[in-house]
């Protein structure tokens, strides 16, 4: 038999930083640099704590969307446990969730580990595994070539 293919959507360009929301997590507008350089996501979240829901180990943090909005505290289920190398190259464990990713009215399902970025410009990192099979290219040179 057959496997069907699902037409591909159009090609999108983006820049090389965008505005993305994460709308389980109750984020909007999240200023985002597109890194096809790192392979996984990353999110910056304060006060990481796992815990126990029914029998499913979840995790809660705080996460704040940019200097000027309060620090929310959000709870997902744990996906994953990882090593990821920081910006020093250095690896360190990392929890990992996945969440619905909104880009210029398109949504899929991405997997984000979890750091505390606030030595960081951008709260949130979008790595090439999140973008592949999306059609998704990315302009080095310019910059919110989504945003409304």
């Amino acid at each position: 038999m057959k496997k069907i293919k699902k037409p591909k959507p159009d090609l999108l360009v983006i820049g090389w930083m965008e505005h993305v929301d994460l709308p389980a997590l109750g984020l909007r507008h999240l200023k985002a640099k597109i890194d096809t350089g790192a392979r996984t996501s990353a999110l910056h979240a304060t006060r990481i704590e796992t815990f126990d829901n029914d029998g499913e180990d979840w995790v809660r943090f705080q996460v704040q969307a940019d200097e000027f909005s309060p620090e929310l505290w959000v709870e997902a289920p744990i996906h994953d446990r990882r090593d990821i190398k920081n910006t020093s190259g250095i690896p360190e464990e990392r929890i990992i969730i996945r969440t619905e990713l909104n880009l210029n009215k398109r949504a899929w399902p991405i997997s984000v580990s979890l750091t505390d970025r606030s030595n960081m410009r951008f709260p949130i990192i979008i790595g090439r595994t999140a973008l592949k099979n999306h059609n998704i290219a990315v302009h080095a040179r310019r910059a919110n070539l989504t945003s409304n």
